[in-house]
């Protein structure tokens, strides 16, 4: 998937094709201005004021204790952005906002989207990353308040995948106990369990991570919260019949993701899985991948690390003595995908 000029015409199509619209323009105005409505209406309430029927934008204003002036004008970006449709008047949410960002909704990634306010700062960092080459290190830097933005939104971005985690993850036959690294918000730990009903799991994250975590309900007590650092936790030997590590190996350097490949292999029982989820790395910038290319920047300036290929996390399993299988790739969340590997 990718961010870019899309003509709304034929006569705009033409111009994209033929170099003839300003891009760049629209490549960073356009979309500064576009994110920030998003993120401004979703923490102004405006698709939550819609979710019962169309509704004016003045009627809009008054539910949001917003200004009227503005608040029209936003609600006309977000129809060009097909959030919303208007008839007589009168908006309405269109399905994406339906779907995405309201905050009952099964599939709601709106504790994401305000997420993007806590990024938004280290994100203009980038031109201070670029000359220092010191990234933020924002595990270290984050108050309580950002801890919590940040776990909310991750379980948001989890609720996308966790139907197809749960279904599509190598768990080995008779798995009793499973280990999830640095899955704080214990979504992707509860799907497994959901769906295993023999399987129970730990779930290890940094001290501040677990105290923004609520425990999953109606588990009977199956998962268990332990506080402790991945890249130094003792994860014991023969321990485990599964090892996810999920969004987890892109924040370490290459030493310590190696390393902790190396000691989750010991952790495993035979015939246990280590489970690698990331957003992959792409091969060359020319076969696509662009989000995955963001995301490296973006783990580069905020860790210190950045996203991984499908071969260098295999390379890691084998030298730490595990089978790599073929990779996954996910459908729900394209460039995304398992890595995983048997231990003999």
């Amino acid at each position: 998937m990718r961010i870019g000029a899309v003509g709304e015409s034929l006569l705009e199509r033409l111009a994209v094709r033929l170099r003839l619209g300003p891009r760049p323009l629209l490549e960073t105005h356009g979309t500064v201005l576009l994110a920030q409505a998003v993120m401004v209406a979703t923490r102004a309430g405006v698709f939550e004021a819609l979710a019962a029927g169309p509704l004016g934008a003045a009627e809009v204003a008054a539910r949001c204790a917003t200004a009227t002036r503005p608040t029209a004008a936003l609600l006309v970006v977000l129809e060009t952005a097909r959030y919303v449709r208007s008839a007589g008047g009168r908006y309405a949410l269109a399905p994406d906002a339906r779907r995405w960002l309201l905050a009952d909704s099964p599939n709601s990634l709106r504790e994401n989207v305000l997420f993007r306010f806590t990024e938004w700062p280290w994100i203009a960092g980038l031109d201070r990353f670029l000359a220092s080459g010191r990234p933020l290190d924002i595990h270290a830097a984050m108050s309580p308040e950002q801890w919590g933005a940040y776990q909310r939104g991750m379980r948001s971005l989890a609720t996308v995948l966790a139907r197809e985690v749960a279904w599509r993850t190598p768990v080995p036959r008779q798995a009793r106990t499973m280990l999830d690294l640095g899955g704080g918000h214990g979504h992707y730990a509860a799907a497994l369990c959901g769906r295993h009903r023999a399987l129970t799991a730990v779930v290890l994250d940094l001290p501040e991570a677990l105290a923004q975590a609520p425990a999953p309900d109606g588990l009977g007590g199956r998962i268990e919260f332990r506080a402790g650092d991945a890249r130094a936790a003792d994860l014991g030997a023969a321990a485990f019949d599964l090892i996810l590590a999920s969004n987890l190996l892109h924040h370490f350097d290459p030493a310590q993701g190696r390393d902790l490949v190396r000691r989750a292999a010991l952790a495993l029982r035979p015939g246990g899985v280590l489970v690698v989820q990331e957003l992959f790395a792409p091969a060359t910038a020319r076969t696509g991948g662009q989000l995955g290319a963001l995301a490296d920047l973006y783990f580069a300036m905020t860790s210190e690390s950045g996203t991984l290929s499908v071969a260098e996390i295999a390379v890691w399993q084998r030298e730490a003595g595990l089978r790599p299988r073929r990779p996954l790739r996910f459908v729900t969340f394209p460039g995304a995908g398992q890595q995983s590997a048997v231990k003999p």
